[in-house]
C-alpha cells in the first residue's frame, strides 16, 4: 500500500497510507479531522517498504476486496485434504511398530487395535 500526501487547509500536508483504489479520494486531517485533497509533493513510496511488511498490506488489501479464486486457491493447496505432507496428519491409517504392535494414528484415540 503506498503512501499518499493530502493538504489540509488549517493544518498543511501530511501524509497517510492508503489502498490505491482510495487513491484519488479525500482523507480525513489527523489532526482536526477536515477533509484534505491529494496533493503530488512527491512520488507514492512503495518500494521502500521491507517485504514482510508490503506482503502484510497486499494480503490484507486482497481479503478487504478481492478473496482469493478457486483456482488460486487449488494452486495454493495442491493436495486434498488429509495428506500426510499438508495437513500434519498420517497417510496410513495403520503404522506398525518394530515389535509389531499396531496403531492408528488417523482414527479416534479411544480406539483398541484388534
Amino acid at each position: 500500500m503506498p503512501t499518499y500526501e493530502y493538504f489540509c487547509e488549517d493544518c498543511g500536508d501530511f501524509s497517510a497510507l492508503r489502498p490505491m483504489s482510495a487513491r484519488n479520494e479525500p482523507c480525513a486531517c489527523p489532526h482536526c479531522g477536515a477533509e484534505a485533497y491529494r496533493v503530488m509533493l512527491s512520488a507514492p513510496t512503495l518500494a521502500t517498504m521491507d517485504g514482510a511488511t508490503r506482503s502484510a498490506h497486499a494480503t490484507n488489501e486482497r481479503a478487504a476486496n478481492a478473496p482469493m479464486t478457486s483456482a488460486e486457491y487449488a494452486a495454493r493447496h495442491k493436495h486434498g485434504p488429509g495428506c500426510g505432507c499438508c495437513s500434519g496428519k498420517p497417510s496410513k491409517s495403520t503404522v506398525r511398530a518394530a515389535d509389531g504392535s499396531k496403531a492408528f494414528p488417523t482414527k479416534r484415540p479411544w480406539m483398541i487395535s484388534h
